[in-house]
């Protein structure tokens, strides 16, 4: 009986998706919502201190869990990296390790400096292989899909946790970040908005990644805001961009039809730095109007992220998570 568990679970494992790991940004973006949320409302500061506590306890579990598949089945990591959608996914490592970076950053300076500088380099590496990749090889207009901006436009999340490192070195990173991250959120949005127009639409599966779209915008005007260290016009016209776009796109994603997967992870963090980035601008204004969008986007991304957990869990028990 024993045996036969083991060759489940190890069988299981092969079909860990990394896509996963979009939970740990989705997740770690909730919680510094709520960080922004106890400083502009005054609201329970242990909130956004327990959800970043899940987001680092869901890492470590991924990491261990997708380590082990990596050594047990590194022919289906292989072939997961190789796939010209699914292998722009593992920018979602890198990402989350950047954000955890902020989250643990109130606990420890020194762990979160060593976090954010191994984020940067993973993040950096990723961006030049998948980047060169797309160049050096034919591409199908209908692999055109907004999971091609993940690891490219993550490396604007290089400035958006590294605004308050310490390093000499680091404002010129957070330049890098934010030009190579904005030039290829620029190519691609404009290439995956060209084949959503003309061309067939996703299949229903890879729906949610649509929500991607927004990411550039949202954490564009993190990035740029971090780096000059103030709000104007231009983080001004991200922002209402992004939320223009989160909104339009919000009626498209969230149908009941769609079925559910790990690819509706794809939403957390993109309407998390939209959320995120309301917050910031709403305290630079400090209207009641843009603290009422704060406010309400908080609320729909909190109630978003707890259905998706939930049903992962679901799934997760039922054994139709970690499957072919």
């Amino acid at each position: 009986m024993s045996d036969e568990l083991t060759a489940s679970k190890q069988s299981t494992l092969q079909f860990l998706p990394v896509n996963l790991f979009g939970s740990v940004m989705g997740i770690s973006g909730l919680a510094l919502a709520w960080r922004w949320s106890h400083e502009l409302f005054g609201t329970y500061a242990l909130i956004g201190e327990l959800i970043g506590a899940l987001a680092v306890i869901i890492f470590i579990v991924l990491s261990i869990s997708y380590i082990m598949k990596l050594f047990k089945y590194p022919q289906k990591v292989i072939e997961e990296f190789k796939n010209p959608i699914l292998g722009n996914f593992f920018g979602t490592i890198a990402i989350a390790i950047l954000l955890l970076s902020s989250v643990i950053a109130p606990y420890s300076k020194a762990l979160s400096e060593i976090v954010w500088v191994t984020g940067t380099i993973l993040t950096i590496v990723l961006a030049f292989i998948i980047v060169h990749r797309l160049m050096n090889q034919k591409q199908e207009i209908l692999h055109a899909t907004p999971a091609w901006l993940i690891p490219g436009v993550g490396t604007l999340d290089i400035a958006v946790a590294g605004g308050t490192m310490p390093f000499p070195w680091s404002e010129e990173i957070n330049l890098f970040g934010f030009a190579v991250g904005g030039i290829l959120a620029l190519v691609f949005f404009v290439l995956i908005f060209s084949r959503l127009m003309h061309h067939d639409p996703m299949p229903e599966k890879l729906t949610p990644s649509l929500m991607v779209l927004i990411a550039p915008f949202g954490v564009g005007f993190l990035a740029y805001t971090n780096i000059i260290k103030d709000v104007d016009m231009f983080a001004s016209i991200l922002f209402y961009f992004g939320l223009f776009l989160g909104i339009v796109l919000f009626g498209k994603v969230f149908k009941r039809r769609l079925p559910f997967g790990t690819s509706w992870w794809a939403v957390s963090f993109p309407m998390a730095a939209v959320v995120i980035a309301a917050f910031k601008y709403a305290a630079h204004v400090n209207t009641w109007p843009l603290k009422a969008i704060a406010a309400i986007s908080l609320l729909v991304l909190t109630i978003v992220l707890a259905v998706i957990f939930v049903r992962t869990l679901i799934y997760l028990f039922k054994g139709e998570l970690l499957k072919a």
